[in-house]
Order: C-alpha cells, then structure tokens, then sequence
C-alpha cells in the first residue's frame, strides 16, 4: 500500500521540485514503484521529468474535474522510471472549478484511493503557496515532506505551514503527519546555515532529515535536460544526497 508524501513549503525556491523529482527518481533506483504528481501549475515538476507541459493530451486538471482518467493521464518516465502526473498551466482553472464545489478539497484523495496498491511511493509536488491544489494534495497525504532552506526566514515560514497541517489534520485528514524536514542548499561553511540548522533540529528532532542536501551545480542543471539528477551526473553530490534521503524514506517506512 502506497506511502502518500506532499512535498510542499509555502515558501518558494527551497528545492520543492527539486526534491520531488530527485526523490522519485532515488527511491525507483531502490527498487521502489513510484508515482509523482505535478500539482503545481508552472508543471516545473513535469519539465523536469523530460514531459514538454505544453504537449500533454492530459493533464492532473482532467483528473481533478473528472474529466479524464488515471489510465489516460499518466506517463512512464524515461529514464528516470517513475510514472508521472504532468501539469501545466490548465491547473489553474481547476483550482477556480474546485473551490466552487462543496468537496472540491478531497478531489485528489478520492481519485487516489484506487491507486495505492499499485505503488511503494506517491509524491506530490505542491504549488508554492496555500490554495485549493495544496489543499487537495494535504488531504490526500499521510505525511508531508517540508525541504527547507537554512536562511533567515526560514522557521517564521514554517510556522504558518504547521499551523495549516494542523487544521487539515484536525478536519479532512486526520492521518496526516509532517514525515520529516529536508534542509536543501545547505553549505555548512556558512555560519547562519549552522545556526538555522541547530534551531531546526531545536524544534523538531528527529523529524529532521539527517541527510542534508548541498548546494550542487550537477543538481540546478539538470532540470534543463529533463532528467532528474542521478540520471544527469550519477555521482554527483546532489544525486548522492537524494540516494541518502530515499535510504531514509525507506527506513522510515519499510
């Protein structure tokens, strides 16, 4: 039975794709099956995973109205090996449609439910803000994964997203848990890099991620390749640091 992961942060460019994609990818290396869903309308998610958004027959929007199904929408990665939900700029108008029907926040989670056996993993790929479509993608999870830059603003963020993982898990989902923290662009030479990590690991434990992801060059290029890292430069730093993270998953969840 499935694992369901949103990876999201209402914070934009702390590595969410980045993560999501690498992840998946990581985790189909380990022998896992994996679906990703792309619900962000920019369908970076989709780029990334070498799908061209703007030549989809289908997308997650057909699938959130209803209007396609599962069998039609998804796409076997190459050569990442994971199967994909794309996305593209179409999402938009199901968030519009969604918040106009009673239900529209358990859309995802009801066209899930028949999936879940036939994956180990099913990652989310959350839009960089609290709407509809992350609504959606927190009551369909059981856990969320949170990738988070150690800057300065970093825990004042977070506080506003554990406030809305809470009310979701207080309503619509009660399964739903934070699963661990990822600190991404990390450089331990810098000072408040350390500092932002020690308070993390302060508030949370062992909900943080040991691994830790760097900043890596092999990693901000590969999207324009579409592949994910490992597929890209498997030896690189940043594809070894997403191996560790799924080796984690895994344990977490055998």
């Amino acid at each position: 039975m499935a694992r369901i992961f949103a990876i999201t942060n209402q914070k934009g460019g702390v590595g969410k794709t980045t993560t999501c994609v690498n992840l998946a990818a990581s985790l189909v290396a380990m022998k896992r099956k994996v679906l990703l869903i792309d619900l962000d309308p920019q369908g970076n998610a989709t780029m990334g995973s070498g799908v061209d958004k703007h030549n989809c027959e289908h997308s997650v929007c057909d699938l959130l109205l209803g209007e396609a199904s599962l069998e039609q929408i998804c796409i076997r990665t190459d050569p990442a090996g994971y199967d994909l939900l794309p996305a593209n700029a179409e999402l938009t108008t199901a968030e519009v449609q969604l918040l106009q029907q009673g239900d529209g926040g358990v859309s995802l989670k009801k066209e899930l439910a028949a999936l879940k056996p036939q994956y180990d993993f099913i990652l989310i790929d959350c839009p960089p803000s609290l709407n509809m479509l992350t609504v959606n993608a927190l009551a369909a999870a059981q856990g969320v994964i949170i990738p988070v830059q150690c800057e300065y603003y970093a825990l004042e963020g977070l506080s506003s997203l554990m406030e809305t993982i809470q009310q979701i898990g207080g309503g619509i989902n009660p399964e739903l848990q934070v699963e661990g923290l990822l600190r991404t662009m990390y450089d331990p030479r810098n000072s408040l890099t350390r500092d932002v990590s020690a308070q993390l690991t302060e508030h949370f434990g062992d909900k943080v991620y040991s691994t830790v992801i760097p900043r890596n060059v092999r990693l901000a290029e590969a999207p324009s390749h579409g592949l994910p890292a490992l597929a890209y430069d498997e030896k690189s730093k940043g594809s070894l640091a997403y191996l560790a993270l799924a080796g984690e998953v895994t344990r977490r969840n055998p």
